[in-house]
């Protein structure tokens, strides 16, 4: 009878044990846009890599990420993840204000949400727990403020992103950054963040306009076609172009000192990652973390280019 009901206690002990132990289970789901360019392609990289880190880190831990290609794609991926029993969500919208639903009713359910890069117009903090972003306005003021400073009486022509509101925000940035000086935008067209959109704009601009001094990107993947298109024209009046990312391909560009690319802005991919790791804390630390997290959009020169080149990146 001893032999028995110590047999009974160790079996209870061990399915009390297996419960506790699904019970500590923690799942956080990542949602973040395909690789549709060199900036996302960098999000993809970097929110695989940290994925990786933090499961290692945690055994009972599993990080499921998705990639989506529109923002339709990627509300049906966020129904999917909840279906699937998330702790948490870290989200990068393609585009935010189509998603704000798909968020609210993850957020409902008591998820941690953390939400990265793109928030919804409308800034509604209701849909998450924390918000990690580049400087969006600072992105283009830093832009501007060099064009300003650099050449006062440029003539300069716009290549924005996608009509969503962090595009705005940069823009706005932009024209802060130029006020006060004789800057001349001569034209605004949206480049998509994507080099051959970037490449046909650019051509378009070196038809109209026989003097371009400078040309403003959003992004460095934009400045490829960009750079493309003034090579493959001949053109020799447009001094330089200011784009922002951090990408390796540009930041090796300046610390080569091409006479093109003098100058990029930071806006790092790896933010994603960082978003990752304070939900992971909020989880497992239960330190406090909520609140919004800006990164500095710092302008990357030849001085300073060694310390952002990170050659093995994909971006």
């Amino acid at each position: 009878m001893r032999k028995t009901m110590f047999s009974l206690a160790i079996l209870t002990a061990a399915l009390l044990a297996g419960v506790a132990q699904a019970a500590d289970k923690k799942t956080i789901g990542v949602s973040i846009p395909a690789a549709d360019h060199g900036w996302t392609s960098g999000v993809v990289f970097h929110a695989e890599r940290v994925a990786k880190l933090l499961m290692a880190e945690h055994p009972d831990l599993t990080v499921i990420v998705k990639t989506s290609p529109d923002a339709a794609s990627q509300a049906n991926a966020v129904q999917d993840l909840a279906t699937q029993g998330m702790d948490a969500l870290v989200i990068l919208p393609s585009d935010p204000d189509p998603l704000v639903n798909a968020i609210k009713e993850v957020k409902d359910k008591g998820t941690f949400v953390a939400l990265v890069d793109r928030a919804p117009s409308t800034n509604d903090d209701s849909v998450r727990d924390i918000y990690i972003a580049g400087n969006n306005p600072a992105l283009g003021e830093v832009a501007g403020k060099y064009i300003k400073d650099t050449t006062p009486d440029a003539q300069v022509v716009v290549i924005r992103g996608l009509p969503i509101p962090i595009d705005q925000q940069r823009q706005d940035g932009f024209d802060k950054g130029i006020a006060g000086s004789n800057v001349k935008v001569l034209d605004r067209q949206f480049g998509n963040w994507n080099r051959d959109d970037a490449f046909k704009v650019m051509q378009d601009y070196l038809t109209k306009y026989p003097k371009i001094d400078v040309v403003w990107c959003q992004d460095d993947d934009m400045a490829v076609g960009v750079l493309q298109a003034i090579e493959q024209a001949k053109r020799t009046d447009i001094q330089y172009v200011v784009a922002g990312a951090g990408s390796k391909d540009m930041v090796k560009k300046v610390m080569d000192g091409d006479k093109l690319i003098p100058v990029d802005v930071l806006y790092p991919p790896a933010m994603v990652g960082t978003a990752m790791e304070l939900t992971a804390a909020s989880l497992y630390d239960q330190v406090p973390v909520r609140g919004t997290y800006i990164l500095d959009a710092t302008l990357v020169t030849k001085d300073n280019a060694k310390d952002f080149y990170f050659p093995d990146s994909p971006f």
